[in-house]
Parts: structure tokens; sequence; C-alpha cells
């Protein structure tokens, strides 16, 4: 399984990006997916995470703001983040893991098997 993500930049507040995970293996309907950011000098945090079955939850932070959906026929999971503020900066992580169940969700980062190679988002004030 190899995961690429893809869509970050530069962006002013209130602004808003769509990053983009591909799933290359033959396996995404198997896998509950997430995306974790990663700000300098912090630890790996939770942003939202999705599961086979398109259930979600968020990072207290980000909800109301970002979106996270899945496509399985483009084997790909996106990110959709709204009224960026300069403390979402970061690079930010989609990961996949297998999952028995079709609705269970992953929120800590030793949870996930694969990891894409990360993607950064500035947000300037």
């Amino acid at each position: 399984v190899q995961l690429q993500a893809f869509g970050g930049g530069l962006v002013q507040a209130g602004g808003s990006l769509r990053l983009s995970c591909a799933d290359s293996g033959r396996t995404f309907s198997t896998h509950a997916m997430g995306w974790f950011r990663q700000a300098p000098g912090k630890e790996r945090e939770f942003v939202a995470a999705i599961s086979r079955s398109g259930g979600n939850t968020y990072a207290d932070s980000v909800k109301g703001r970002f979106t996270i959906s899945r496509d399985s026929a483009k084997n790909t999971v996106y990110l959709q983040m709204n009224s960026l503020k300069p403390e979402d900066t970061a690079v930010y992580y989609c990961a996949a893991t297998e999952t028995l169940s079709v609705i269970s969700i992953r929120l800590r980062p030793d949870e996930y098997n694969y990891w894409g190679q990360g993607t950064q988002v500035t947000v300037s004030s």
C-alpha cells in the first residue's frame, strides 16, 4: 500500500484548500483512513478520520471547518479545509489501516499501518 498526499500550499487566513490522498493498493475498501498534522516542534496530532462506511469524526479544533470524505471509485480520501487559520499551519499526513468492521474509526497514529509522505499547509495571517 502506498499513499500519496497532495494539495497543500500557501493560503491566506480565511481561505480554503483541499487535500487529496491516493491509495495505490487494491484494498482501499478495507481501509479506515485518517488525516494527521504536525507543526514544527509539536507532536503529530489527529485531524479527522473516516471509516470504511463513511462515518467520520474530527478534532475539536477543526470541527465545522474541515470535511473528510472518500471516493471508492478513485481510491482517494479528501480533506476539505475551509476558514483556515494560521494555527492550521503544519505538514499534513494521510494514513490508512485495515479494519474488520466497516464502522471502525481510528484516532491514534499508532493505530495506522500506512502513511503518506506529507504535504505542507501554510496559512498566513
